[in-house]
């Protein structure tokens, strides 16, 4: 591995850190990459900001630099702000507007980590292969020359639902080193190495753009368009929303129902008539549905290996962290399938991604279409 260069995603989190350490240890030849993928003064981020502090990007920046000094390793910097608009925001956007959920963390993995990213470790740092912080790993199968996906030890932090939209070519140039750890274990060796983010708190929020009040974040680019909340069981108005869009199905919070006598969720949504369409909490029969078309599926590895008369079993996950659930999968075309639910699921939302498993290997996802009842 001596004569292996790696560049490493470092973002200025623990899980970055611990992986260009590791590499380190393995003998690679490590440097660091440190992205920018977002500007608020560029891209009009004006509303919602829960910070006023030092921007939480420009931080990560500082901590990187000081993990690489630590490992005395090299650290550059590129940005790919108009990248990550032109290729991750710009669908974010598109798909609230027709009333759907994405997700642009899976978006962001496939366009800009994975694919910018690479092309430019690759091509301008002569890299062999690039590494993230990622919980997830990468089997080389022999017998058919192709890369699996395979889940994280740590089940709570797997994160192969965010990976699914990779291809074998990102695969064969991708090092995953903390696909045995726990997350304990990568705290543990932060502090070994004494690096100042052994402690620092996970980022939460939109991949690169990072927390935000949502609602008031999305009013800095889609206008609102106020209409009625309705009850979705007997047709009553309970009150008025700023814009359909702004919410997903199974929400609770932020509804501001006052004086109910049950919670309410998020049931439907009706764009073109922006009605907000809701359910009571024990008539959650609203929420159920029993399949889901899923388009654009991205399958990792060949389809015949998966589709015996176009029908097979494995699981699924409709969201992050959700228990994976039994369906029954058809396909209708090559990259469109029908899943069927085996089991009783709640809330499946259209733009959100399908993921399917077959053990602890990812097999792939696609965007939810349709949602059937």
């Amino acid at each position: 591995m001596q004569n292996k260069k790696v560049i490493v995603g470092l973002s200025g989190g623990v899980d970055s850190s611990v992986a260009a350490a590791l590499l380190k240890e393995q003998g690679y030849q490590v440097e660091g990459l440190f992205m920018r993928n977002w500007d608020s003064n560029l891209n009009n981020d004006i509303l919602g900001n829960k910070l006023e502090e030092i921007c939480p990007q420009e931080q990560d920046y500082l901590d990187a630099i000081k993990v690489a000094e630590t490992l005395n390793i090299k650290l550059h910097r590129i940005d790919f702000v108009k990248e990550y608009w032109d290729y991750v925001f710009e669908y974010f956007l598109k798909e609230y507007q027709l009333g759907r959920t994405p997700n642009p963390d899976i978006l962001c993995n496939k366009y800009i980590k994975f694919d910018k990213f690479l092309n430019f470790a690759i091509n301008n740092l002569n890299a062999d292969y690039i590494a993230m912080g990622h919980y997830a790993g990468v089997n080389y199968k022999n017998e058919n020359n192709k890369y699996e996906l395979i889940r994280a030890v740590d089940n709570n932090k797997d994160q192969t639902y965010f990976l699914c939209q990779l291809n074998q070519f990102q695969l064969s140039k991708t090092l995953f080193p903390l696909q045995s750890l726990e997350k304990s274990e990568v705290r543990n060796i932060a502090k070994k190495y004494n690096f100042i983010t052994a402690e620092k708190k996970d980022s939460t929020g939109i991949c690169f753009i990072g927390e935000r009040y949502f609602t008031d974040f999305l009013q800095n680019y889609i206008p609102n368009q106020p209409g009625k909340i309705i009850d979705i069981s007997n047709g009553n108005i309970l009150g008025e929303h700023i814009g359909v869009m702004y919410y997903t199905i199974g929400q609770r919070k932020g509804l501001n129902l006052g004086g109910q006598k049950e919670p309410y969720y998020v049931a439907k949504k009706d764009i073109k008539n922006k009605i907000l369409y809701v359910s009571k909490a024990s008539e959650d029969k609203y929420l159920n549905s029993n399949s889901c078309i899923v388009k654009e599926f991205n399958f990792i590895n060949e389809i015949t290996e998966y589709f015996l008369e176009n029908t097979f079993k494995c699981t699924a996950k409709f969201r992050y962290r959700q228990p994976d659930v039994n369906v029954t999968v058809k396909l209708l075309d090559k990259n469109t399938l029908q899943i069927f639910y085996n089991q009783e699921v709640r809330a499946v939302t259209e733009g959100q991604e399908a993921v399917l498993y077959l053990d602890n290997i990812c097999l792939g996802g696609g965007v939810i279409d349709k949602v059937l009842t």
